[in-house]
């Protein structure tokens, strides 16, 4: 009775499973502050989503770690980029079976660790990021990207004009039905940690050393609805949210949910046995609470959906 009659419902088909790359490794490399998720080789991926596949995942979505890092993260729209490459043996692994998402981003390829290009020298006090700079790279990003299999590219850098940007670069090049999922209220949050670790990301110190020149500060729940709309008024289909409230109710857009990697560092690692039920029906438990949107991104979707 109470499944029939629950509001909040969660199949593999929601998740997104976010996983990583990295180049130059032989075997896949565990990520200490997220237990049970790993850094994979292109075959161990390869692996890995084609099981997600088989268990009924609706989405993957990829995040490259290269191994070497530039100040203007070139590595991210290399056609020979570890994402590339990887999306390419994905999409050559599930065809349209799965959709496979790409993030969009600097901060994984770049030696100052922010998501988009400085204006100057990096750990310089004046230095900050450069909007419009970053926006070009996007668009090349975004092209590359597409160019090498990915059905949605998820820019997350949260640079004003991101997804016009992005959709007049995908346009230009043909790739016309490219989707964007933008994240489009992404905070401040000391969270992040973990997905730092995951992509070996170490930030240099500008104007404000952890990105709140860019991303909302802590205290700002509401502003969600309002940038979604921006965002969808530029050419972007989905929204990522951090809060789970009720940001999106009252406009037409899918949303999507994103359960910071820190809440599995914590309910893994940190309190790990501590809870009066399995950590990983704990971990369900949190994400019906937080599921208000349509599709939601766990950090370990094969957990979940073995579940």
């Amino acid at each position: 009775m109470r499944r029939l009659v629950a509001q909040t419902t969660v199949h593999a088909s929601d998740l997104i499973a976010p996983l990583f790359v990295r180049e130059g490794i032989d075997a896949p490399v565990p990520i200490n502050s997220l237990p049970g998720v790993v850094q994979h080789t292109r075959d161990s991926l390869r692996a890995e989503v084609s099981q997600l596949a088989g268990l009924g995942v609706g989405a993957v979505m990829l995040f490259g770690v290269p191994a070497t890092k530039d100040a203007t993260g070139s590595g991210a729209f290399d056609p020979d980029g570890i994402a590339q490459l990887a999306l390419s043996d994905l999409r050559a692994e599930v065809g349209d079976d799965m959709v496979i998402m790409a993030d969009l981003c600097v901060d994984e390829y770049t030696d100052h660790g922010h998501c988009g290009i400085l204006d100057g020298p990096a750990g310089h006090p004046s230095t900050s990021v450069d909007n419009d700079a970053t926006l070009e790279v996007y668009g090349r990003i975004a092209v590359a990207q597409a160019d090498a299999g990915a059905h949605v590219v998820a820019p997350s850098g949260m640079m004003d004009g991101q997804v016009g940007a992005i959709r007049a670069a995908l346009d230009a090049a043909g790739h016309t039905g490219t989707a964007i999922l933008a994240y489009s209220a992404k905070y401040a949050s000391g969270l992040y940690g973990p997905f730092r670790d995951a992509v070996d990301c170490q930030i240099v110190p500008v104007t404000n050393p952890e990105g709140e020149t860019y991303t909302f500060g802590l205290g700002f729940t509401d502003v969600g609805t309002g940038v979604g709309c921006v965002d969808t008024d530029e050419g972007r289909r989905l929204v990522g949210l951090d809060a789970s409230a009720d940001e999106g109710n009252e406009v037409a857009w899918s949303r999507t949910v994103v359960e910071l990697d820190g809440t599995k560092a914590r309910n893994g690692a940190t309190t790990k046995g501590t809870f009066s039920r399995p950590d990983d029906d704990a971990a369900i438990e949190l994400l019906r609470q937080v599921t208000c949107g349509d599709l939601t991104i766990p950090t370990d979707g094969l957990t979940l959906a073995q579940r």
